[in-house]
């Protein structure tokens, strides 16, 4: 029975403040990892709001590469009259 005794007396004051202080770490990194994942959620967002005018932004640039292509097209030409 004295053994008993001796098992609980260094289970409280042994064990159990190791695996509190164990917990008390495991909660804090939790609570970094989930500061972590709400930060790039809010940049993942931020990016989703950036990313609704691509369609027009592409469709722009198209527009002035034909003109370039055109205008290239035009100049070659001109220089092709010029030397040949």
């Amino acid at each position: 029975m004295t053994l008993w005794w001796i098992g609980n007396v260094l289970l409280l004051l042994a064990v159990i403040p190791v695996l509190v202080a164990l917990l008390s770490r495991l909660l804090g990194a939790l609570e970094r990892i989930r500061a972590a994942a709400d930060d790039a959620l809010a940049g993942g967002v931020a990016v989703v709001g950036d990313l609704e005018t691509t369609p027009d932004l592409l469709a722009e640039t198209d527009r002035t590469i034909e003109a370039v292509a055109d205008g290239a097209v035009r100049y070659a030409g001109s220089v092709s009259k010029l030397l040949g």
